[in-house]
């Protein structure tokens, strides 16, 4: 090899998902798409039927979202940690537009969720429901749209999705809990000391960690606490070797299983959720069911809220000199992308199902409310960042 050609390395994922998330989101798209098909057609006691079948202690759907789930918890946790300690939310300036874009995206949904539903305490608890954005979703939307977006925009609402999933998991850890099991919670916290300490005697062979993983989901399991929590705490002891201003470093354990998950995670985890939790029987569907408090808030909370809190929060914080725009962006790009933030698919259906565990008819509004939400600010948002003029180009001055 020639001295001077540059050494190959695997790219990250947040580069590579600037690039081929198109493909991860369609699929998710055709899954969802699927689950409703089964569910209204002769197949439909089938499909729900295999569902509710146990293999073991679980059924099919909890083995799903309580086992499969995990290993998209677990990327989550591992995009987080490397993009605030390697990545482009490493230092506070990189946080803050992305930060006050995800408060304002999660806040102003919940709002406007509370609102609708400020009669109804039974169905408060789904709160949470649309303060969570679909990266998968957005993303591929972004990058069907190819060159007429920015890169810097596709960089913007990958960070504020990644800060949006912390937030998302705090949620489901604070919020969305059992009875708790002090026993088991004193197991879990024993293995996070063990992988802590690991971490810290620096053992980088990934089986070990892996291993104490499963450990660790049996623990939180039992505990009351949602299993998928588990991932993100395994995320958070995996070792990451720093590579600031330069590619990953392809020996770093928390790269390699980071690259390592992300096709699983893409391409069959997240694809068996959605077909999982997105089919809903339509029989006996009534139009004015709609306008039923969960479906409405829901629904209202992903269109409304989710573009009146980014895009609000985002305008604020650029006019008073908190944060800058992103470059070449115009305020109708950033609206248009404010508009994909309001499609919550994967996170907002499993929040909801958490929320409404063990009441049919309450997961089946969520699920409506979701579908609808999402669908419209795909649409809206796709046409929107379409037909948006790019921003203006800084004037060159002349030099004298």
């Amino acid at each position: 090899m020639d001295a001077r050609t540059p050494i190959r390395r695997p790219l990250s994922v947040l580069r590579s998902l600037l690039h081929s998330e198109a493909s991860g989101g369609l699929l998710l798209m055709a899954s969802a798409a699927l689950a409703l098909v089964v569910a209204n057609s002769p197949l439909a006691d089938t499909y729900f039927a295999a569902l509710k079948a146990y293999l073991g202690p679980l059924s099919v759907l909890h083995w799903i979202n309580d086992g499969l789930m995990v290993v998209f918890f677990l990327l989550v946790g591992l995009e987080i940690k490397r993009e605030l300690l390697d990545g482009r939310l490493r230092t506070w300036p990189d946080r803050i537009l992305p930060g006050v874009a995800a408060l304002g995206g999660m806040v102003a949904p919940a709002l406007v969720y509370v609102a609708v539903n400020w009669h109804s305490p039974g169905t408060l608890r789904g709160w949470a429901i649309p303060a969570a954005t679909d990266i998968a979703f957005a993303l591929g939307v972004l990058a069907l749209l190819g060159s007429r977006v920015p890169v810097s925009l596709k960089i913007f609402l990958t960070a504020l999705a990644i800060i949006d999933d912390l937030g998302a998991v705090l949620i489901i850890a604070a919020f969305y809990t059992a009875d708790l099991s002090l026993p088991m919670l004193g197991g879990a916290a024993v293995t996070v000391a063990v992988l802590y300490a690991m971490n810290k005697a620096g053992v980088g062979r990934l089986l070990p960690y892996l291993l104490l993983g499963v450990v660790l989901w049996l623990f939180v399991l039992k505990s009351g606490v949602h299993a998928t929590i588990a991932g993100v705490l395994l995320a958070l002891t995996i070792p990451l070797r720093l590579s600031i201003g330069k590619p990953d470093d392809p020996t770093s354990p928390l790269h390699k299983l980071e690259h390592a998950l992300h096709p699983w995670s893409a391409y069959l985890v997240l694809p068996i959720f959605g077909f999982a939790n997105a089919g809903v029987s339509l029989a006996g569907f009534d139009p004015h069911m709609l306008l039923d408090p969960v479906t409405l808030g829901v629904a209202l909370g992903l269109l409304l809220g989710k573009q009146l809190g980014v895009f609000g929060f985002v305008l604020a914080a650029v006019k008073l000199g908190l944060a800058q725009r992103p470059s070449r962006a115009s305020w109708a790009q950033i609206y248009g992308v404010a508009l994909l933030c309001g499609i919550g698919f994967t996170m907002s259906l499993f929040i909801g199902l958490l929320a409404f565990a063990n009441n049919p008819a309450l997961e089946a509004e969520t699920k409506i409310g979701v579908l609808v939400g999402s669908l419209t600010c795909m649409v809206l948002g796709a046409l929107v960042l379409r037909f948006s003029p790019a921003a203006a180009r800084p004037k060159r001055v002349p030099v004298s």
